[in-house]
Formats: structure tokens, C-alpha cells, sequence
């Protein structure tokens, strides 16, 4: 094993075994010393009242940027702009085993944006794997959709490239290569196009590539931005298990608080990016799951830290995950979260790279580390101390502690700190209420109080299952070298509005 190898293990390590340790010092001293696990666990939902009311004003602040921004008219501001014109946006469409109404109903979204259609280039990206479905489905969409965008391309990713992973990344590596001749044979300025990285099944605002456009054409130095919307999960969210929905409006929540406070922050599913970006970092790694994130990290590197996300407070919409029956639903509600949490892999990278790096600003790196460690230890413990392992002391403590006034009056105290924070799941309800789609005519009314109330009663269930257990298994994997590898995650089959299911 080599010295990079060896370094790079040290730092697969260190997320799980910090994680680890936690868990089996809370266990063990709850028996031994219960007294030293009472102040911890009461420092830390402290700690955790605290995070909360810090977050909670930016995702108020997000909502309400969110809400004005979806009533701008964003092309007539972006066409009063000189440049204009000139402007031009790639999207691109990794594919793998979907389903041709998915496929096209992407396609449909793009083309009844209110942007230029005569401006904006397609490529359908599949994978050799699934060759025979994805020739079929691409044929029909060029039949259907040829001559109403300025170019529609397609591309096979080929099997077992060498130094590989299968999966969005590797096919989009892939993919910006093809693009490289058929871009210049446009004659398009490099530095004027915009690429837009979709899941197939998004859904974009009909605003989205034009508030995009005023961005790019107004920020300071655009070429060193990243574009992030608001992500939503809105195409099936009505027929999806409220387990789902719940996890799913988590993710929103989270982001969109990032979004208010993008010093820090990194690119997430769906998000947009310069061309010229993309061909100096060389397109994204092959050989990573968390492609998302990555590539924004990749070109936050290339450029010595002079590189930020720009928020975009427009929504795209995607699939929440759809299999068969509720077990099925919530087994690939599992794995899609383990597969985001292992974004761990992140850290290695970040912690090898950054000590390489002699131009960045030291503060910049520290901040960036420490949120990104920080962040994947606060998911993977906070439920498990708060409604689990904070209980222990309480239940097998020695008789001579239960006498001890701290000991006694603990229970009460933690009960109103966490009264406290579910004030943040309050104001979680009310906002997913603003922010749902309309209920299709197949969905009873009186569902809208479980979607809209009564679902959030799932939430430390939810918080346990589908938030520190899939952090747990990601970070643990890759801390013993098991590594996780590109799961797809199972969507609708069919077009949006015609699905029958009930929550």
C-alpha cells in the first residue's frame, strides 16, 4: 500500500470511527458512569436546540426569497440585459432503465420553458447496459421533439471503462467528452454556454434557464459559479408513503437553509454550471458515487477556493422514490438516502486535496472541512442520542445515581429543550403546506390533513431509519473499504397526472 493509499484510509477512518465511538462510549458509560453521559447528552440537545433556532431564520429567509422569486418575470429581465442573445444552455440528461414517459415528459418541460428552445441543446446520455431500451426510447423522442431545440444529441455510455463506477457520473464524463467536437463545430463561445446537469425525471420551473440566464449575465466573475435551485420532490409526492414525503421535504428544508448561507455550500442533485468550467476540470470523476457535489468540489479546487455556489430560489421537481408496494417504497427510500449520505466520500478527498493545495486561503479550508465533518456526524448521531441513546442513563443507571438531584430533574429538562425544537417541525409543516402541488382529483380530500399535518408525527421514526442508520452504513462502509457503488433509484412508470396509486 502506497503513501497516498494510506493516507487516504487514514481519512476514510476518521467520520465513523469519531461516530463509533460516540455510540459505544454512550452505551458503555450509561452502565458505568450515567452521571458523565447526562451531561453530555444534555450539553448536546442543547447544542441541538441551538442549531435548530440558527437554521430555522434561513429557512424562513429562503421561503420568503423563494416565494418572490417564482413571481418575477425572469426572461423579460434577462432579455433586457446585453449579452443576451448570445447566451446558450446544454442540458444534459444521464439515463439508465427509465421508462419513455419519464423521458419525455423532461423533454416536454424543457421545451414549454418560457426560454428560447432555439437556444438550448439536448443530450440524452444512456448506458450500453441498457442499450436496446434506451435506442428505442431515443428514437421515438428525436421523432418527436426533432427540430424544436437547437441540437438534440444522444450518446451510449460504454460497459467496464476502465478506472470506472458505473453510474450518473461516469456516463456523464462520458458524455461532455462526445459534446467536446459537436460544441466547437456550433461555434458557440465556450464561456457563454451554460450546462445544466438534470436527473431525468426533473422538472424544471418554466423561469428556471432564464432567471438562470439573468444570473450569469449580472453576479460577479459568473464563470466561477455554480447555479443551485430549489429541490423539490413534487411529480408523485401525493402518491408517495408519508415516510417518504417526510424524508423528502427534509431534504428541501436542509437545502434551502443552505441556500441562504452559500459561503460554505456545495451543489446538490440538479444544478446548473459553466461550460468552461466543466472542460477545465476535465468533466466529472468516473470513479465516484456523489458526482453532485463532487464536481463542484473539483473545480473549488482547480481554482485555488475562488469558487462559490450561486443560489437560485426557482424550483426544480423531482420523482420521490416509487417501488410497487409501501416495504418496496420505503427499502429504496433506504438506499437512495445511503447513497446520499455517502457523500462521506467527500472528506477524504477534500482533506487530501486541500493539504496540497498552497494557494488557498488556510480559513477557507478549515471552514469547508469542518462543515463537511461536522455535518455527516451531527446526521448520523443526533437521532440516535436524542430519542435513543439519550434514554440509557435513565433506564440502567445504578440505584446510588437516581437519588442525585441532576439526575432527577434531567428528564424534565430535556423534555422542554425538545419541546422547544419541535417548533422547527411546526414551522416544517406550515411551510410544506406552501409548498406542495396541487392534489390531483384522485386523492381524497381528507388526505390533505395526513400530507399536510399528521405525517409529521413520523418524524423520529423517520429521523432514525432514514436519516442516522443509512449515515451510519455509508460512513462504516467506507471506513472498513466497502466501498457503496451507484444504486438507480425506482421511479413512476407512468406520465405525470395519469398515476392511480394511493398514499
Amino acid at each position: 500500500m502506497n503513501k497516498e493509499r494510506i493516507e487516504k484510509r487514514f481519512y476514510e477512518i476518521i467520520p465513523a470511527l469519531l461516530v463509533w465511538l460516540t455510540i459505544i462510549l454512550s452505551i458503555s458509560l450509561s452502565f458505568i458512569r450515567p452521571l458523565w453521559v447526562v451531561y453530555f447528552i444534555i450539553i448536546y440537545d442543547l447544542y441541538w436546540l441551538f442549531r435548530v433556532a440558527y437554521f430555522l431564520p434561513y429557512l424562513i429567509l429562503s421561503w420568503f426569497s423563494y416565494r418572490s422569486d417564482i413571481k418575477k418575470d425572469w426572461l423579460k429581465m434577462a432579455q433586457a440585459l446585453p449579452g443576451f442573445n448570445e447566451v446558450h444552455h446544454l442540458v444534459m440528461l444521464p439515463t439508465y432503465k427509465e421508462e419513455y414517459v419519464v423521458l419525455r415528459d423532461s423533454l416536454r418541460a424543457l421545451l414549454d420553458s418560457n426560454y428560447p428552445a432555439d437556444h438550448m441543446l439536448i443530450v440524452l446520455g444512456g448506458e450500453e447496459r441498457d442499450k436496446e431500451r434506451f435506442e428505442a426510447n431515443a428514437e421515438k423522442l428525436k421523432q418527436e421533439f426533432k427540430g424544436k431545440f437547437k441540437a438534440f444529441y444522444t450518446t451510449i455510455h460504454p460497459k467496464d471503462l476502465p478506472e470506472e463506477i458505473p453510474g450518473k457520473g461516469s456516463n456523464m464524463n462520458y458524455m461532455g467528452h462526445q459534446l467536446v467536437a459537436k460544441i466547437e463545430a456550433l461555434d458557440i463561445d465556450p464561456d457563454k454556454i451554460m450546462v445544466t446537469a438534470f436527473d431525468v425525471d426533473t422538472i424544471a420551473h418554466p423561469q428556471y434557464f432564464a432567471c438562470i440566464t439573468y444570473k450569469f449575465l449580472t453576479v460577479d466573475e459568473p464563470l466561477r459559479c455554480s447555479y443551485q435551485p430549489v429541490v423539490l420532490y413534487n411529480n408523485n409526492l401525493w402518491e408517495s408513503p408519508a415516510a417518504v414525503r417526510v424524508a423528502m421535504f427534509g431534504t428541501t428544508f436542509w437545502l434551502m437553509t443552505e441556500l441562504a448561507r452559500p459561503e460554505t455550500m456545495m451543489t446538490f442533485s440538479s444544478h446548473s454550471m459553466t461550460w468552461r468550467m466543466l472542460l477545465d476540470v476535465g468533466f466529472w470523476q468516473k470513479d465516484i458515487v456523489s458526482e453532485d457535489s463532487r464536481i463542484f468540489l473539483q473545480a473549488f479546487n482547480h481554482y485555488h477556493g475562488d469558487y462559490r455556489v450561486e443560489p437560485i430560489y426557482l424550483p426544480v421537481s423531482m420523482d420521490t422514490v416509487m417501488s410497487g408496494s409501501y416495504t418496496n417504497a420505503l427499502f429504496a427510500l433506504y438506499k437512495q438516502l445511503r447513497r446520499w449520505a455517502w457523500g462521506v466520500e467527500n472528506f477524504p478527498f477534500m482533506a487530501m486535496s486541500f493539504s496540497r493545495d498552497k494557494i488557498m486561503p488556510l480559513g477557507l479550508k478549515i471552514r469547508f472541512l469542518f462543515k463537511q465533518l461536522e455535518g455527516m456526524y451531527t446526521w448520523a448521531t443526533v437521532p440516535l442520542l436524542i430519542f435513543l441513546l439519550g434514554q440509557l442513563p435513565f433506564w440502567f443507571a445504578p440505584e446510588q445515581f437516581r437519588s442525585y438531584a441532576v439526575f432527577q430533574n434531567t428528564p424534565f429538562t430535556l423534555e422542554w429543550l425538545m419541546r422547544f425544537a419541535m417548533v422547527g417541525v411546526l414551522i416544517s409543516a406550515v411551510l410544506s403546506a406552501t409548498l406542495l402541488p396541487p392534489r390531483p382529483k384522485y386523492i381524497p380530500r381528507w388526505q390533505t390533513i395526513i400530507v399536510v399535518f399528521l405525517q409529521w408525527a413520523l418524524l423520529p421514526i423517520t429521523f432514525v431509519l432514514f436519516g442516522a442508520i443509512p449515515a451510519i452504513d455509508s460512513q462504516t462502509r467506507l471506513m472498513i473499504g466497502k466501498y457503496l457503488g451507484f444504486n438507480v433509484s425506482p421511479k413512476r412508470t407512468t406520465e405525470l397526472g395519469e398515476g392511480k396509486e394511493k398514499v
